[in-house]
């Protein structure tokens, strides 16, 4: 039997490869929807259990507090032992916990099962982004990362709308049991996929002697790396604007437009299903222009990330009705073109045995000062003045994530030349 021939670069036939990250696609896809169908149905759970606005930001921050607790432990499991089959049980178990928030019966009920979706979902984007890392060739691991993180907006807007329209016809408990099931399907196809051998901790001393790497080359790796540390903290608050817009903005536009929250849910979630555009379309042009300047991938993220806080500063500040919209529509499209060369530098500036550690350093840093905070801030800022002026802080954060791109791309080309070169096996 003729055997298949594999491109330079790449590990298996491309149309394997390609079925492996349309599978990763679908899960972050299904991460997502299950992640964010809850924000559509605030206005259902408030009149049902009798909670605050900051209590509702709470069903948000849950997930994101249970990813920041476990995603550097499960990032650890993922680099040594198996990527595929922690992948396809991480999967699993988000998908489970969804389904068991539809049988609450109170607040602490449904706080605790959406904390179980986060347990789930903590080692999904670390595993995800060191397999495709390893399965495509770097020159287009900017595309590729851009390509799957566009499975973020559309997992969002898919759950935000159906969230609403669930919720409005049938009861918000019906959306979390239908939103499950897809992803569950998804995960067990999972395991049986293949994947690249685990990598060997090691590196070559000044003596040209291989050395097995300690907890303090560990640290050192990550430590001695200025443009990794700006690029996490820029993700931070660039994710702080999202999660807040994922949210809030279906809210926003309830209150400001006194419409349903099925019509305003619709608003949110074309808002966000055009942030699709973005992260591919970044990716493409961020590798093409890495041919010419090797920084692209952090210059890219400032420009992008400032163009989209003007955007979002005239939305907030200075506009009504139509236009407002308008610019609404403008910064979706441009707030996710970051995460495609953000995300490819977590991977490029580290040893090949670290990148689902490093890009569970980048969830961590990001939940933490990001997404799990974000809900609970604006809804606080919401019960103490208005959901105006909890909204308005946003374009601040994103001009401060653009700041933080720029500087971290003066020191990436140092930090690119430090890294130890591993071509990388199949399993």
């Amino acid at each position: 039997m003729k055997q298949k021939t594999i491109a330079p670069g790449y590990l298996f036939p491309k149309g394997y490869t390609n079925y492996v990250f349309m599978l990763l696609f679908l899960l972050y896809m299904f991460d997502y929807i299950d992640r964010m169908v809850v924000t559509s149905m605030f206005v259902s759970i408030e009149k049902d259990l009798g909670i605050t606005h900051t209590q509702s930001g709470l069903l948000v921050s849950a997930v994101y507090w249970a990813i920041v607790l476990l995603t550097f432990p499960i990032s650890i499991l993922i680099d040594r032992w198996n990527r595929t089959k922690t992948i396809g049980i991480m999967a699993v178990l988000w998908s489970l916990a969804t389904v068991l928030c539809a049988l609450t019966g109170n607040f602490l009920q449904l706080v605790l099962t959406r904390a179980m979706i986060g347990v789930g979902e903590a080692g999904y984007a670390p595993g995800g982004s060191a397999m495709i890392s390893g399965l495509y060739p770097q020159e287009k691991r900017s595309k590729m990362m851009g390509l799957w993180n566009a499975s973020i907006p559309l997992g969002t807007a898919i759950g935000v709308l159906l969230g609403g329209i669930i919720a409005t016809r049938l009861g918000w408990k019906h959306a979390f049991g239908i939103v499950a099931i897809p992803g569950m399907i998804v995960a067990i196809l999972f395991f049986f996929v293949k994947d690249y051998k685990t990598v060997d901790l090691s590196f070559v001393d000044s003596q040209n002697v291989k050395t097995k790497m300690k907890k303090r080359d560990i640290v050192r790796e990550f430590l001695s790396k200025p443009s990794l540390i700006f690029t996490y903290f820029g993700f931070a608050a660039v994710v702080f604007v999202t999660t807040s817009m994922i949210t809030w903005l279906s809210t926003y536009f309830h209150v400001t437009r006194d419409m349903s929250m099925e019509k305003a849910g619709t608003m949110a979630s074309a808002v966000m299903v055009l942030a699709i555009i973005g992260a591919p379309v970044g990716g493409i042009i961020t590798d093409r222009w890495r041919k010419k300047n090797i920084k692209a991938r952090l210059i890219f993220p400032a420009l992008t990330s400032m163009l989209a806080a003007l955007f979002l500063m005239v939305a907030l500040w200075f506009t009504k009705g139509t236009v407002q919209y308008i610019f609404f529509l403008l910064m979706g499209v441009t707030i996710t073109a970051f995460i495609s060369g953000a995300a490819a530098v977590t991977q490029d500036v580290i040893h090949a045995g670290l990148r689902a550690m490093s890009y569970a350093i980048a969830v961590v840093v990001q939940n933490l000062l990001g997404a799990s905070t974000a809900p609970l801030v604006i809804g606080k800022l919401y019960d103490l003045y208005s959901i105006e002026t909890a909204m308005s802080i946003l374009p601040i954060v994103l001009a401060v994530a653009a700041i933080l791109f720029f500087t971290g791309s003066r020191y990436y080309t140092k930090d690119l030349e430090k890294v130890v070169k591993i071509e990388l096996q199949p399993a």
